[in-house]
């Protein structure tokens, strides 16, 4: 009875002010671990997000440190295709302060588009993932949730989302990251290198095309658009995938089968006529075998080359 009132505990009304300096203005969202605010900084005089723990969760110390770490990476780094954080406070809860970003989710403005975007605009899309990426492992991090709901897209200008899942190449358990977005080595559990990491280019950039992605259910037969396939298993903020790994700490194992270890992704060909050169990078960010995928410089370069050219 008492889990039941605390997991029904409302979000916080605009008005409150979790730490000072800070209001809330709007409840934007409620994942399996998060409660996520529209706020307003005193300080800064301008909007931004706040991420917080949900009540019923904030005594798993575990979540907790996890948006904490989160958040202070994010502080710390600076890249024009990696959102921002301003603030982290430990009390009285868990709290992050994040940029507002404008624009939307690549997940939604495939899902709003008519038409699939044009080749070069996946390309492009492409190299600016490449370019966050390539930042984050120069900090020695691994990212391991890419995907198009972690992308925020404004007028041709990709920003990157969420930390949670981010580790250090090494040993991992299997599944971490969201469920059909997963490198094979993700997957199975494992040591991770930075070849997960552009498996999740490389799935972005397939959706992205394609309109949906290789693993969809239903997708990998048929090629058919499926306008509600976007979101299949994921979060918008990776809570999902933090969830996915505490229960697989917890079982010891994977639960449920995950379809890139029972079969390879289809050529991008077989659904969208592309030009040869990015097709090929595509393709080739989606090999089972980490080690035959192109290293992130690689595949910049092969993204690069399929740009048109323009004065500097």
């Amino acid at each position: 009875m008492t889990v039941f009132a605390t997991r029904a505990t409302p979000p916080l009304p605009p008005g409150t002010r979790p730490v000072p300096g800070y209001e809330v203005l709007a409840h934007l969202t409620r994942t399996g671990w998060l409660d996520v605010y529209d706020a307003w900084s005193e300080e800064r005089d301008c909007r931004c997000v706040i991420k917080v723990v949900r009540p019923d969760r904030r005594d798993e110390r575990w979540l907790c440190d996890r948006l904490l770490q989160e958040g202070r990476w994010l502080r710390e780094f600076t890249h024009p295709h990696l959102t921002r954080a301003y603030e982290t406070f430990e009390a009285p809860d868990p709290l992050v302060v994040l940029e507002t970003l404008t624009g939307e989710t690549l997940s939604h403005l495939l899902h709003r588009l008519r038409r699939r975007p044009a080749a070069v605009d996946v390309a492009l899309l492409g190299v600016q993932l490449c370019s966050a990426v390539h930042y984050l492992h120069g900090r020695g991090l691994l990212h391991l949730d890419l995907k198009p709901s972690n992308v925020v897209v404004e007028r041709g200008h990709a920003k990157v989302l969420d930390l949670s899942t981010a580790r250090p190449p090494g040993p991992a358990p299997a599944g971490v990251g969201t469920f059909r977005y997963l490198a094979p080595e993700q997957a199975r559990g494992g040591p991770l290198t930075a070849a997960a990491d552009v498996w999740g280019i490389g799935i972005t950039l397939f959706e992205a095309a394609c309109g949906d992605g290789p693993f969809e259910p239903g997708a990998f037969e048929s090629g058919a658009f499926e306008s509600g396939a976007f979101e299949s298993g994921a979060t918008e903020d990776g809570a999902g995938a933090v969830a996915d790994e505490k229960s697989t700490r917890a079982t010891g194992g994977r639960a449920g089968r995950y379809p890139q270890l029972e079969r390879s992704a289809p050529p991008v060909l077989s659904r969208r006529r592309l030009p040869p050169a990015l097709a090929a990078a595509v393709d080739g960010c989606l090999r089972t075998d980490p080690a035959a995928r192109p290293t992130v410089a690689e595949l910049t370069a092969a993204l690069g080359a399929t740009l048109p050219a323009s004065p500097l």
